[in-house]
């Protein structure tokens, strides 16, 4: 088992904020969880604690990045983008600052916190932000390229990141293009487009379908906005069988993005693997993920039941 992508992001902030001084660092009261306490560690100089008030953190982030420094700022996914929504939209991506806001503990496996903290809407609430840049990391090593890419982007940006320990999908030498999606399994007869950690779920479920005969591809759109539409539709126009999976709700995620572009581009019909517009609710989170369908056993009976 490979480490939680927060993990990763607290160990790729520390190494920028070593390299770069004009790299600030905003939390909201949860650093030792986000793990941007590791870059209070390096540059204490440069980590502001704003307390439980996210709202007033992207506000001073917005500040910052107006005066020429690049703010991360962090809190749980539900509050940097549910409680601060309207200063994302307002006072960052209406006038197109360069802030990178990074929520941890995203999706349903934060478990026995809750529906209050699980994050189930946060990539269709940043992905309707105009401007604002929507990357799902699904391991380390992919989460340290992501901080990287987005630290020398002037853009708003918004990263989702995970509280559990997640299988290494990549390696550490591997080189990332984000402008692009990337097939991690090939295959003929379905394919699964997949983000974050359900990215591990797909391919324990391809895995399966192929001892059974049934090849499946895998593709990681890590990249949610901006995202390669022709080459997705040119993946889409390959496939009866299609597939998205998420820890998120299906509408407005990226099932939702899959749709859009098929009904632009290509259309046919799109299955959608996700919570399926309903709260969650308290427990651990390898059970919920089996509960919700959301593991690779999950995810292996919905695609075989389409083939």
């Amino acid at each position: 088992m490979g480490k939680a992508t927060r993990e990763a992001y607290g160990e790729a902030l520390a190494e920028l904020v070593a390299e770069n001084k004009k790299i600030v660092v905003l939390d909201a009261d949860l650093s030792g969880s986000t793990k941007t306490a590791n870059a209070k560690k390096v540059a204490p100089e440069r980590f502001f604690n704003l307390g439980i008030a996210e709202a007033d953190m992207i506000g001073h982030a917005a500040g910052f990045a107006t005066s020429g420094f690049i703010p991360f700022a962090s809190s749980f996914s539900m509050f940097c983008t549910g409680r601060a929504w309207e200063q994302i939209r307002n006072s960052v991506a209406y006038p197109h600052l360069n802030v990178k806001v990074c929520g941890t503990h995203a999706g349903i496996t934060v478990g026995e916190d809750g529906v209050s903290h699980q994050a189930i809407e946060d990539i269709a609430l940043m992905r309707v932000v105009p401007g604002m840049e929507v990357y799902v990391p699904c391991d380390a090593a992919q989460t340290k390229a992501v901080i990287r890419h987005v630290a020398s982007t002037k853009t708003p940006c918004y990263v989702r990141l995970g509280r559990s320990s997640v299988e290494d999908v990549y390696t550490e030498d591997t080189v990332f293009d984000f402008s692009k999606v990337n097939v991690v399994r090939e295959g003929k007869d379905a394919v699964i487009f997949a983000c974050g950690l359900m990215i591990q779920s797909a391919l324990k479920a391809a895995e399966k379908l192929s001892a059974e005969g049934k090849e499946v591809a895998v593709v990681d759109v890590c990249a949610i906005k901006p995202c390669n539409e022709e080459q997705i539709a040119e993946l889409l126009a390959k496939y009866d069988v299609v597939f998205t999976a998420e820890e998120h709700n299906v509408i407005g995620g990226l099932g939702g993005l899959i749709c859009e572009i098929a009904a632009d581009k290509c259309p046919k019909k799109i299955r959608r693997i996700g919570i399926q517009d309903t709260y969650a609710e308290s427990g651990d989170a390898n059970k919920l993920m089996a509960k919700y369908k959301l593991d690779g056993e999950g995810v292996y009976e919905q695609v075989k039941a389409a083939l």
